[in-house]
């Protein structure tokens, strides 16, 4: 009888590491420069304040690679109104010059999470441990996202 005690234990033990105590994956690093996808084509663009797309066609298969970043929501450009649009193209440009200002890198190692339209769902980072969910939320240009956060109203 004792075996199987020792043997829950163990499980139980290797289960507590695995969930919460197992290193995360590796961060994987960002490309150096960015551009605007609307304005020019390149291996790394961004599409909006909280969204880019990496790699030349046909790199990733079929398609460029597109991530979302996590922590934070960007007014949309194509938004109800026009202080939204404004607020969306001023979080755009933010974002270019966040992830072309210094090295930068996402979490979620080589198998990230994916939302219902395919992109990647990854935080972003730098080296010095500087997020950019809390940059971009610092310079009001998003919304909090997750669980109890009260978006902001862009049109009100």
């Amino acid at each position: 009888m004792r075996w199987w005690l020792i043997l829950g234990a163990v499980l139980a033990a290797w289960w507590g590491y695995t969930s919460y105590l197992a290193p995360a994956p590796d961060p994987v690093a960002l490309p150096e420069r960015f551009t605007i996808c609307a304005e020019r084509g390149s291996a790394a663009c961004v599409i909006d304040g909280d969204t880019v797309s990496i790699g030349k066609p046909g790199e990733f298969g079929k398609t460029r690679r597109r991530i979302r970043f996590t922590g934070y929501d960007a007014p949309e450009l194509d938004g109800a109104c026009e202080a939204e649009r404004t607020a969306a193209r001023r979080a755009r440009s933010a974002l270019r010059e966040w992830l072309n200002a210094a090295a930068a890198q996402v979490d979620g190692g080589e198998a990230p999470p994916f939302d219902q339209y395919g992109r990647e769902l990854r935080a972003a980072s730098r080296a010095d441990g500087t997020l950019l969910a809390e940059a971009m939320l610092d310079a009001d240009l998003a919304s909090p996202s997750g669980w109890g956060a009260v978006p902001v109203e862009w049109c009100g």
